[in-house]
């Protein structure tokens, strides 16, 4: 594990620390925060009102089945992404075919999903913890990891990734 935590810290990311499953904290009503709140409801490519999307309730059987969650930390969205995609592409060439990471999308300047059109970079995309039914606050929480709500747009914010690996 410390191979792909050097790899994601390498990449930019402040913090990575490996966790169970069992110390997720799964719970479908992240769904309401996507739906009641959201701007890209709708919209977004890897967005969970996206038909054919798996809905939370059906993301957590499979995402427990995992034995090793790499949680990724950076106060820049691209970064965290970029930082478990390398994870992730590591991983699967060490021999983990199902190696899986996840990430609020942040490859694109604007999401062509918002002008109704598919996916530029099915191959990076990945989902959000939320909008799989993760709380997030409560999982870092747990961790020790920096996560509060913003008063205002010019806060630092704090951007989270993960890995789930065999």
């Amino acid at each position: 594990m410390d191979k792909y935590i050097n790899i994601a810290i390498a990449q930019g990311a402040q913090h990575a620390v490996a966790v169970t499953p069992d110390d997720i904290a799964f719970d479908g009503r992240t769904l309401l925060k996507c739906m009641f709140g959201c701007a890209d409801w709708g919209k977004g490519c890897t967005c969970p009102s996206k038909d054919g999307f798996l809905k939370p309730g059906e993301f957590e059987p499979l995402l427990r089945r995992y034995k090793t969650v790499l949680i990724i930390h950076s106060p820049d969205k691209k970064i965290a992404q970029k930082a478990a995609y390398a994870v992730e592409r590591e991983a699967y060439l060490d021999g983990d075919a199902l190696v899986f990471s996840m990430s609020d999308c942040a490859i694109c300047e604007k999401c062509a999903g918002k002008d109704g059109e598919s996916c530029r970079d099915v191959k990076h995309a990945r989902p959000a913890f939320h909008s799989v039914g993760i709380d997030v606050f409560a999982t870092v929480k747990k961790l020790g990891l920096p996560l509060k709500p913003l008063k205002d747009e010019e806060e630092e914010q704090n951007w989270y990734a993960a890995v789930w690996l065999n």
